[in-house]
């Protein structure tokens, strides 16, 4: 019988390929497929997210666990959606115009896909009616801004304003998050959440939607 607890040591450990052997072992040992994603998959990584804001793991930890989960959710993927298990809200992320800064971004992307999400990553540079086009075509519950300078926080406001004209205010929620933006910046242009870490974006999203 596959040991869920292994599963989650190896992600947590950043372990790649034993992450995939035990996920290929809980597969063909008939553990359903929601109890290798949620007792696996995302409990390794809720421990990698508590470890980070603990300071007790740091950035290259958290990148080295979250690419042992996403080599798992590989072979996991086909037989979630076979099961018709679906993802608990669709996440648009993307850094603002002006910003070629990714690094945040990439890890917030990561840790929202082994909190449960699908995260449709817009990548850098992005225009307001890009990320506009992308919460449409996606349906996506979660808008998330990313910007590292304090010259392009300036557009996150305008990604605001362009969901506002677009009628999509209140129907989606917003997220901001990098360096230099502050919980008062994003009370200031109205977002709904902001995380100061990639392991809180998490919580924050989840409270967002009232998970």
């Amino acid at each position: 019988m596959a040991d869920l607890k292994q599963l989650a040591e190896a992600v947590i450990s950043g372990n790649a390929s034993r992450s995939k052997e035990l996920t290929q072992e809980a597969m063909d040992g008939g553990v359903p497929v929601r109890e290798i994603l949620d007792e696996g998959l995302i409990a390794g990584m809720d421990e990698v997210g508590d470890r980070f804001r603990k300071n007790l793991f740091y950035v290259p930890e958290v990148l080295i666990a979250a690419r042992a989960m996403n080599e798992a959710m590989e072979l996991l993927e086909p037989e979630l959606m076979k099961a018709g298990i679906e993802p608990i809200g669709t996440v648009v992320l993307g850094t603002v115009k002006g910003d070629l800064h990714d690094i945040g971004k990439n890890l917030v992307g990561m840790m929202l896909k082994g909190g449960g999400f699908k995260v449709v990553d817009v990548k850098v540079d992005v225009l307001p009616e890009k990320f506009v086009a992308a919460v449409k075509e996606n349906d996506a519950k979660i808008l998330g801004l990313s910007a590292l300078l304090t010259t392009t926080m300036v557009a996150m406001k305008d990604v605001l304003e362009a969901l506002k004209e677009s009628g999509l205010a209140g129907k989606v929620k917003t997220m901001v998050g990098g360096a230099p933006v502050t919980q008062s910046f994003a009370d200031e242009i109205g977002a709904d959440g902001y995380a100061p870490d990639a392991a809180s974006a998490v919580g924050k999203a989840k409270e967002l939607l009232g998970l």
